[in-house]
């Protein structure tokens, strides 16, 4: 056999074997999916998709659980099913905007499934200042029996003083839901339509973060990563979303 011929056979075996040997895990991580936008209430928002699962929960992240109805300008988030996997949903405003009062109505009523949780929150992936997340949140943890439904929180929520739990009545439509953020304080308030006030909290310490690159964000999402208890899809109708500086 020539040289040559023995060095074409070498490489074509080493070629074979190196095509049959599995790829590192690392390597093989699926990169997150070419960023989406949508347009909604005065906001450029960026639609998180990933096709594997991160936080919260872990879950599946897809862009198509997100719309926006143009005629109405109501944003629409859904968790659906396609196959064994649920998907979630998630935005994030393409703004900062630091101290004020952050204000989210929701249409329609947050009343959702124990394993299914509606944030609307700040946050920046710098973890300084427990990564300047102050949340409203609807969700019950997984929990069907806990009579409360709501919470307020300023990370970390472990923290004394730092997660207030309340009750909504079902079936409210049109709630809105605030904080005010300025230095060293956050208060939050939660409204029926017509302006009563459904819940308020007040919380105040040196721990209060700072502005600093976060972003508002709102996302329904799944504890765990579990499927709704009750086994059925999940849509939310938001209809606006406003911030007034201070």
């Amino acid at each position: 056999m020539s040289t040559r011929l023995h060095r074409s056979l070498a490489i074509l075996t080493a070629a074979v074997l190196l095509g049959a040997m599995p790829i590192p895990a690392s390597a093989a991580r699926p990169a997150p999916s070419a960023p989406s936008t949508v347009e909604w209430s005065g906001f450029t928002w960026e639609v998180k998709s990933y096709n594997r699962r991160i936080g919260p929960g872990p879950n599946f992240f897809s862009a198509s659980n997100v719309s926006v109805d143009r005629a109405t300008d109501d944003l629409r988030l859904r968790i659906s099913r396609s196959g064994k996997k649920w998907t979630v949903a998630e935005v994030i405003a393409r703004a900062s905007l630091g101290y004020g009062t952050y204000t989210w109505t929701i249409k329609s009523p947050p009343d959702v499934d124990p394993n299914v949780v509606i944030g609307m929150f700040t946050w920046n992936d710098d973890p300084a200042y427990a990564h300047r997340e102050i949340d409203v949140e609807f969700a019950r943890w997984g929990n069907a029996a806990d009579p409360t439904r709501a919470q307020y929180v300023v990370q970390p929520w472990d923290a004394p003083g730092h997660d207030h739990r309340w009750t909504q009545p079902m079936g409210l439509m049109g709630t809105v839901h605030s904080f005010t953020w300025e230095p060293g304080r956050v208060d939050f308030r939660s409204q029926r339509a017509d302006g009563s006030e459904l819940a308020s909290y007040s919380y105040s310490g040196t721990d209060v973060p700072i502005p600093g690159g976060e972003n508002p964000r709102i996302n329904l999402w799944l504890f765990r990563g579990s499927a709704p208890i009750d086994g059925q899809p999940v849509e939310i109708v938001f209809d606006s979303f406003t911030h007034t500086a201070p």
